[in-house]
């Protein structure tokens, strides 16, 4: 299998970030079919690496299973039975909870995305849920530390998204798009992603695991403060969401050599 790579070397620098109200919610084997390496360097202080890639698995049946940590401890035992609970914040769109399902619309005159967040802190997590599109653009699993966004799975009709956020906004970092991996969700159907992150590393599959996004970047590897949803139009709805610890797998870097051979 022919694996692509590719380096570019920059030189960054941090500046602070801007209120954001995504951030501000929270207050209160395979076979790969590319690699893209990016390396940074940061002043003399930072060096950080993005190691991008795609992977195709064999098809598993029902919900996708971690392939690269193993569950922890629960962290946020949260239930949508009858209410929105206090721990989870909106601040952005329109929220409900009803019948173990949280229903978010983008509200056109916000001009921005429906966004709410739950505060938690973790450095390493899987986190599985489940999402229905219906009428959304796009939804996404936000993940930040205190100050910025870290990382997210994006999610649309005909595919889904891993990547390193924007960390500065105004300065110069950018996202990093770790993979894009076309897959068609029909928006009436209910579909299961499970998003791992260990250290300084990502992995993401949603419904059988037949197609994987990965990837690597030093900015990952932090404390993290909350995570949350958005949704571009919508309503969108999300259900039996799980966030546990996460523990290394022994075999992961066993797994990411064999996968990397083929």
């Amino acid at each position: 299998m022919d694996i692509k790579s590719q380096g570019r070397l920059s030189v960054r620098h941090t500046v602070s970030s801007r209120v954001d109200p995504e951030r501000n919610a929270a207050v209160g084997g395979g076979v790969f079919a590319g690699v893209k390496l990016t390396l940074l360097s940061h002043a003399v202080w930072q060096f950080a690496f993005a190691l991008t890639f795609i992977a195709s698995a064999p098809a598993r049946a029902g919900q996708p299973s971690p392939i690269m940590t193993t569950p922890g401890a629960m962290l946020a035992p949260d239930s949508f039975a009858s209410a929105l609970p206090r721990t989870w914040h909106a601040a952005k769109g329109t929220w409900v909870a009803e019948g173990g399902v949280l229903r978010g619309t983008e509200i056109a005159a916000d001009k921005h995305q429906a966004v709410i967040r739950r505060p938690l802190a973790f450095t390493n997590a899987i986190i599985t849920f489940s999402f229905r599109l219906g009428a959304a653009r796009q939804i996404s699993l936000s993940i930040n530390d205190a100050q910025e966004h870290v990382c997210r799975l994006l999610i649309t009709p005909r595919d889904f998204v891993v990547r390193k956020d924007d960390h500065d906004h105004d300065g110069p970092d950018k996202p990093v798009e770790f993979a894009r991996v076309p897959l068609k969700f029909a928006p009436e159907e209910w579909h299961t992603a499970v998003v791992e992150i260990q250290g300084a590393e990502m992995v993401a599959q949603i419904d059988s695991g037949a197609k994987v996004g990965f990837g690597a970047h030093a900015l990952l590897d932090r404390p993290k403060a909350n995570l949350g949803f958005t949704v571009a139009g919508g309503p969108a709805e999300f259900r039996d969401i799980s966030i546990t610890a996460a523990q290394p797998r022994a075999d992961w870097t066993e797994t990411k050599r064999r996968l990397a051979a083929k």
